[in-house]
């Protein structure tokens, strides 16, 4: 379980092909000196776990289903990704709570810079639309946001001058792919409309 506030950003130092899958390396130093084998971090969002530490590299196998589903299949060496690790049970929840599992992937369809705050515009598969509400949170490559308006297939979020500085968002272009995760509440609530006893 994760928070969506970002606590590094890393650097991707390579990728192997594995197949089905792929090896990601990063390097972080912060978090790789205190980082173990088997800890569960999120990169853009994406709950991987960790396979291998060595000095500041961290190392994360990701699956053909994960590499399907999230923007991590596009990475290069040099790519800056968001990083968080797992919350501890006496963490602050200062964002929302977010599962690290990637519901789809959205692209950046309208930037706008007002100073050093912005206002973004994502197109999101429809499918996941009826999760969204206004004022409510969603995951945007692992960072916890408000939504601004939602529609049938967009919704619009506003971003700080901090997080835009602190994340990959701020380096975000029109027309690339980010991690979605809707909020995990409204999907149980869903869920459970839906059962039939």
């Amino acid at each position: 379980m994760f928070t969506g506030l970002v606590e590094a950003l890393a650097t991707i130092t390579e990728i192997r092909d594995e197949p089905p899958g792929k090896r990601v390396l990063l390097a972080e130093p912060t978090i790789a000196r205190e980082a173990k084998i088997g800890d569960s971090i999120a990169i853009n969002g994406c709950c991987l776990t960790v396979v291998s530490v060595a000095g500041d590299t961290l190392a994360f196998e990701a699956g053909s289903e994960t590499l399907s589903r999230t923007n991590l299949g596009e990475l290069v060496a040099g790519d800056r990704v968001n990083l968080e690790r797992s919350l501890r049970p006496t963490d602050r929840l200062g964002g929302h709570f977010v599962s690290g599992h990637i519901d789809a992937v959205g692209y950046l369809a309208q930037r706008r810079d007002e100073g050093a705050w912005s206002h973004f515009r994502f197109r999101a598969p429809h499918a996941i639309m009826r999760y969204l509400a206004p004022k409510a949170s969603i995951a945007v490559d692992g960072v916890s946001l408000t939504l601004v308006e939602v529609d049938d297939d967009h919704f619009s979020v506003a971003l700080i001058p901090h997080t835009l500085a602190v994340t990959t968002l701020g380096g975000l272009s029109v027309g690339e792919a980010v991690n979605l995760e809707t909020d995990l509440l409204a999907k149980y609530v869903e869920r459970l409309l839906a059962w039939r006893a």
